[in-house]
């Protein structure tokens, strides 16, 4: 069976995977037409306003948008007018956590999957290859199968491919330009096959051949949730050596750097940290863990729970470290966050430490500045809201100042928490800084940043993690 010669992509999810993978594609193959649809029609302003002022940030993504757009990308609310003329579409929304109902805190919510799927089916006149693009549990796209199939019109097919992304925020068009590699996930029939070739053409417009590997539709969704648990696994093992380091005398740099440089082990995600943060790892180790569980293997799913567990207890531990350095008490003193994005290079703020921070802060009656260059005010108060639902926003504005400078955040502070690597906060005048800040003057790095040497020669007690 010949594989489909794609002309027009429909990527229904304007966001941070859907936004930059498929402008990446327009922009690397200009025969093609993309089209990118979203219900949020603020989410549509932004991405086609004049200033570029997109709504999300990721370095590189502007010039990306700015080269493509008009041209053969297009951004709109008219998700019916794309379903019916793409010859492939991505479905590329949200799969948050479930919050009530069965599996909540653990298994994703599909919903949205599920809403997308039953538009195509009911919109869709001609055949479609469908392409999950979100992240979700193995076996979904039996899911959408089905529901495609008890909708579809006659003589309509539609052909599932798994394509799971695996782009870091912060170097995501990098990540796009020269993959590690790209999974497309079918099943192994003549048509399924002839699916997988015919986007496997489209990203061979600019990624070597090699680099696309063509797998079955289980394993291709596995994949996904396999090495996003894995990388994690990494930094909570690298956190609870850095909680030894503390306890020892130990410094967490040398010790990962020493580890680093054995080739079985390698030096990537071997930093410590206040903890990971994002809207991947969390959400697919807490979905891995419910497949263990609904798999009945109870241990499995035991293993990749610790994985969670031991980063809220670094965060947790971050923050005791920082009331117990402030003489057991922080109530009334001002503490200034630097950062609110879970890394830096992105406005991402989904499972942030300094959400966690702020909280812990809030309950021992601290004051707090925060400070990050990328986040709005908006997206910190509802961030804030929603860590602590039983209090009012009101009250919690009366304990949280938001800062529009770094040295402002720090202008008469007790204390200095630096919860995001922004490379700005390594550039601050620090004796600026030091000369407006209440006395003892603390730093806490909680992403070993900072030049701790040079900022105690100014004055500052600084308090590094995985360090005594």
């Amino acid at each position: 069976m010949a594989p489909v010669k794609v002309t027009k992509i429909c990527c229904i999810g304007a966001g941070y995977v859907g936004g930059p993978t498929c402008a990446v594609i327009a922009l690397k193959c200009p025969h093609i037409t993309v089209n990118i649809v979203d219900l949020n029609q603020s989410r549509i302003d932004a991405w086609n306003s004049p200033d570029f002022a997109l709504p999300i940030y990721e370095p590189g993504l502007v010039d990306v948008v700015r080269q493509a757009r008009g041209r053969n990308l297009f951004f709109s609310t008219d998700v019916d007018k794309a379903i019916l003329e793409a010859d492939l579409i991505f479905v590329s929304v949200n799969t948050p956590t479930k919050k009530t109902g069965v599996g909540a805190g653990f298994a994703a919510d599909l919903n949205y999957v599920e809403l997308a799927t039953r538009r195509i089916a009911n919109v869709a006149r001609s055949n479609k290859i469908v392409v999950e693009k979100s992240t979700v549990p193995c076996r979904t796209a039996e899911s959408m199968r089905t529901i495609l199939e008890a909708n579809s019109k006659p003589n309509c097919r539609f052909d599932i491919l798994s394509n799971p992304e695996f782009l870091a925020e912060g170097t995501a068009i990098s990540d796009l330009f020269a993959p590690d590699r790209v999974l497309i996930g079918s099943l192994q029939t003549a048509e399924g096959v002839s699916a997988c070739q015919s986007l496997s053409d489209v990203y061979a417009n600019w990624v070597p051949k090699e680099r696309i590997l063509n797998v079955g539709l289980w394993s291709s969704e596995l994949s996904k949730l396999a090495a996003n648990a894995m990388l994690a696994q990494r930094i909570s093992s690298v956190n609870a050596l850095s909680a030894i380091c503390e306890a020892t005398g130990a410094n967490i740099d040398e010790v990962s750097h020493a580890i680093g440089y054995d080739s079985r082990i390698g030096p990537k995600f071997l930093k410590a940290s206040v903890g990971f943060g994002g809207s991947c790892f969390q959400k697919d180790i807490l979905n891995l863990v419910y497949l263990s569980e609904s798999l009945h293997l109870p241990e499995v799913a035991a293993y990749w729970r610790q994985v969670v567990e031991m980063n809220e207890y670094q965060k947790r531990r971050f923050s005791k470290r920082v009331v117990d350095t402030l003489f057991n008490t922080i109530t009334g003193k001002r503490i200034a966050v630097l950062g609110f994005a879970f890394k830096a290079d992105t406005g991402d703020t989904r499972e942030s430490a300094a959400i966690t921070l702020i909280k812990d802060f809030q309950s021992e009656k601290a004051l707090v500045n925060v400070y990050d260059p990328q986040v709005t005010e908006d997206q910190i108060w509802l961030d804030l809201q929603e860590a602590s639902p039983l209090v009012p926003l009101e009250n919690i504005k009366k304990h949280v100042t938001i800062s529009h400078s770094a040295l402002e955040a720090c202008k008469d502070a007790e204390a200095v928490v630096i919860a995001t690597e922004w490379k700005e906060f390594k550039e601050i005048d620090w004796e600026a800084v030091y000369a407006g800040m209440n006395k003892p003057a603390f730093v806490f790095d909680g992403r070993l940043l900072v030049d701790a040497d040079k900022l105690r020669k100014i004055g500052f007690k600084v308090t590094v993690i995985g360090r005594s």
